[in-house]
């Protein structure tokens, strides 16, 4: 687990944030109309950024029990993206081993890939997941396209 793919900010106005990134000169892909994304990936070098609806982030973690911002959730989860499921396992397994506390068990998601959540032990979220249509480039890191 050597290297970081995604860092979601979850945004209280998507439609707004996105705005204000623009106007930073970032170039972005949007998932879902423009008036109401799912979510924005930014088309940056290296390690991506995106944006998503702050509650459905919470609500992704755990649906049952969402982290919020007055138990210290700050909106902002890290991204590590497998190559496989049993990678996602492994890493999964790993972060629990070392001591980390399982959010969010490895499982199919909503959006066809596979995924959870642990925190580490100072709190910050990571999401471990998997899609079979994702690609990588030769440094390891994840192509976003249109």
């Amino acid at each position: 687990m050597n290297r970081i793919n995604i860092i979601t900010l979850g945004t209280k106005d998507i439609v707004r944030a996105h705005e204000f990134y623009k106007k930073l000169g970032f170039v972005t892909s949007v998932r879902g109309p423009e008036s109401n994304p799912h979510i924005i990936f930014f088309k940056n070098e290296g390690t991506k950024i995106a944006l998503y609806p702050l509650d459905d982030l919470s609500k992704d973690i755990n649906s049952d029990n969402p982290p919020n911002v007055s138990n210290g959730f700050t909106g902002f989860t890290l991204a590590y993206n497998a190559k496989t499921k049993e990678e996602v396992d492994e890493l999964m397994k790993m972060a629990h081993l070392a001591g980390a506390t399982i959010q969010k068990a490895a499982k199919v998601t909503d959006w066809g890939g596979y995924g959870g959540y642990f925190t580490d032990l100072d709190g910050y979220y990571w999401e471990i997941a998997y899609a079979d249509t994702w690609e990588f480039d030769e440094n390891n890191m994840l192509i976003i396209e249109d």
